[in-house]
């Protein structure tokens, strides 16, 4: 792994991928683990999750449904504080047990955002799993369930991830490089 650019950014190496993929593993038997008496509805948030979301559903062996969100709220390297539904999930979540599945969970915008929606739709439960969790900028109110990786409050790109859309098909993931 070496230093990337990106547009007008350097990024440099830090998690890599065979690391991501061993913690993926080790979250969905932490999954499994929850003995969950019907399939359950795993519901990805877009644009960032797909990677996360895709890699974990290999690693499960049980049965269960995907669909996702498709949510935005960051431009250029900062969240606007403004999150924006882009489209919608398609499947009855009454009395399913629901998991958000989330790239990176910080200010916890996005989850505030999306609970009350999930919840409209009154799951049996909602839990929330997230390859990457920063607990200095967290400000919501909702319990993470499922943490791939606790990081400080860095700007990072890779394995889904972006800055302005570019990044995404980094088989690792990278930290801005100041």
């Amino acid at each position: 792994m070496s230093v990337v650019n990106i547009l007008d950014k350097e990024f440099e190496p830090y998690l890599a991928e065979e690391k991501i993929l061993s913690r993926i593993n080790e979250m969905a038997s932490e999954i499994k683990s929850l003995n969950l008496q019907s399939p359950p509805l795993f519901l990805g948030v877009l644009n960032g999750s797909f990677r996360f979301s895709s890699d974990l559903f290999s690693f499960l062996d049980f049965p269960a449904e995907i669909e996702f969100i498709k949510l935005s709220s960051y431009r250029n390297m900062n969240s606007t504080g403004v999150v924006k539904l882009q489209s919608t999930f398609g499947i009855d979540a009454a009395d399913r047990e629901v998991i958000i599945l989330e790239d990176i969970v910080d200010t916890g915008n996005t989850l505030d955002f999306l609970m009350p929606m999930v919840l409209s739709a009154k799951p049996r439960s909602i839990r929330v799993a997230t390859l990457l969790y920063k607990p200095d900028a967290y400000l919501g109110k909702h319990t993470i369930d499922f943490r791939g990786f606790e990081i400080p409050n860095d700007f990072v790109v890779g394995y889904g991830l972006d800055y302005n859309g570019l990044g995404r098909e980094l088989n690792s993931i990278y930290k801005y490089k100041e």
